[in-house]
C-alpha cells in the first residue's frame, strides 16, 4: 500500500461532521495522514483530539443573512484571511486529495485544492445540497451523496452517510431497557429532537403521553428543556426523559417505533436500524431539506411524515395509534425498498474513492 496524505474539511454541526470523522478515522486506520480543517475553536475538535487525529483550525464565519454592512465587510476580511492561509497549508502538506462534506468550511479547501491541482471530492448527507457545496459541486472531481438528489452534477455517486461504528455492533434490547427500569415486553416509543432537543416536538408528546398508558415512552429532550419535562412526567411511570444519551444506538435498536427530526445523520441512523419513524421535520430547516431527507423513506413506507403547527400532539397520537405491530412489521420491511446505500458500509467506500481520484 502506498501511503498517502488527504485533509478533510469538517465541523461547524454533527451532520457535517461526523461523516468526514468516520472517513478520516477509516484512512488513518488503511495507514494514511489525515489533516482536518475546522472552525476556530469548533465544537468537534475535543472529538478529533480523542481520536488523535490532527487539524488546523480555519478563522471563517457563515455568509450573514442580515444587511448589516459590517458583518459583510468581517465575512470578507475572514474569507480572504482563510483563503491565504489554505493555499499556504495546501503547499505545505501536498495532499493526495482534498475533501469536503459541506458547510461553509468546505470552501476555502476545495477552491484552493482545485486551483492547485489538487484532486477534489465533495460529500453531502441531504437530499437538499447545501450553498457551499452548491458552488463547488461545479468543479469539484467528485461529488459523493448521502440521499438522492434532483438534479446531481457530474462524477455524483450515490454512497449513504458514514455512520459511527457502534451502529453496526449488536444490542441487548432487554438489558438495554432494563437499565432505564422499562419492561422489554412492552412496547417503547423513542422520542428523540436532534442533539440540542426539539422545542415543538416536545411540547406535543408531553401532551399526549397520558393517552399512552399501554406503551413504554423515552424521551430525549435536549439539555434545554429537560428539567421542565422531567417534572412533567414525574406522574408517569412510563415515560424516562433523558437529556441526551451517547447510547443512541442501542436506543434506537431497542425501540418498536421513533419520533424524530429528519437531519440526514437521523435519516443514515433509522436507516441502519431499520427503525419505523413518524419524521415532524424542522420546519426552518434551510431549503426544506428535512422534509425532503424524511420523503426518502415516506416515499418507500418506512415513514410517515407530520409538519410542525397547530394540532400537532392529536395529530401525533392520532397516527401512533395506527401503529399496529403488522404495520410497524411492514414500516421495517419498507427499508428494504429504500434507494440509499447501507451506510454502515459508507465510509469505507469513501475513504477507498479518495485513494482512486
Amino acid at each position: 500500500m502506498n501511503k498517502k496524505k488527504f485533509i478533510i474539511a469538517s465541523g461547524g454541526t454533527g451532520g457535517h461532521f461526523y461523516p468526514g470523522l468516520a472517513v478520516g478515522r477509516a484512512l488513518k486506520a488503511q495507514g494514511h495522514d489525515v489533516l482536518f480543517f475546522v472552525r476556530t475553536k469548533d465544537i468537534s475538535i475535543e472529538a478529533l483530539k480523542k481520536y488523535d487525529l490532527p487539524y488546523q483550525e480555519i478563522d471563517l464565519i457563515g455568509l450573514p443573512r442580515s444587511i448589516n454592512p459590517l458583518r459583510h465587510l468581517q465575512f470578507l476580511r475572514k474569507l480572504f484571511s482563510s483563503l491565504l492561509k489554505t493555499h499556504r497549508l495546501l503547499k505545505e502538506f501536498r495532499p493526495n486529495a482534498a475533501f469536503g462534506t459541506g458547510g461553509y468550511i468546505t470552501f476555502p479547501l476545495i477552491l484552493c485544492a482545485h486551483l492547485q491541482h489538487i484532486p477534489t471530492a465533495l460529500h453531502d448527507s441531504n437530499s437538499r445540497l447545501g450553498l457551499s457545496n452548491k458552488i463547488c459541486g461545479r468543479f469539484a472531481d467528485l461529488f459523493l451523496l448521502g440521499l438522492p438528489i434532483d438534479r446531481p452534477f457530474k462524477n455524483t455517486v450515490l454512497v449513504g452517510t458514514p455512520l459511527r461504528q457502534e451502529f453496526s455492533e449488536p444490542v441487548d434490547r432487554v438489558a438495554t431497557l432494563q437499565k432505564l427500569g422499562l419492561n422489554e415486553k412492552q412496547p417503547v416509543i423513542l422520542v428523540m429532537g436532534g442533539s440540542q432537543g426539539a422545542k415543538g416536538l416536545n411540547e406535543a408528546v408531553s401532551k399526549l403521553v397520558a393517552t399512552m398508558k399501554d406503551t413504554q415512552l423515552i424521551h430525549l429532550t435536549g439539555t434545554r428543556w429537560f428539567d421542565a419535562l422531567k417534572e412533567k412526567y414525574k406522574r408517569c411511570p412510563n415515560v424516562r426523559a433523558l437529556p441526551y444519551s451517547h447510547e443512541i444506538h442501542a436506543l434506537m435498536k431497542s425501540a418498536d417505533l421513533i419520533l424524530c427530526r429528519s437531519g440526514a445523520g437521523t435519516i443514515a441512523e433509522l436507516i441502519a436500524c431499520k427503525l419505523p419513524a413518524i419524521c415532524i421535520p424542522f420546519p426552518h430547516a434551510a431549503g426544506d431539506h428535512q422534509y425532503y431527507n424524511a420523503k426518502v423513506l415516506a416515499d418507500a413506507g418506512a415513514a410517515d411524515i407530520l409538519r410542525e403547527g397547530e394540532n400537532l400532539s392529536s395529530k401525533l397520537q392520532a397516527l401512533v395509534q395506527t401503529k399496529t405491530p403488522q404495520i410497524l412489521q411492514q414500516m421495517r420491511e419498507a427499508y428494504e425498498k429504500v434507494p440509499v446505500p447501507n451506510p454502515l458500509s459508507a465510509a469505507e467506500q469513501i475513504a477507498q474513492r479518495l485513494q482512486t481520484l
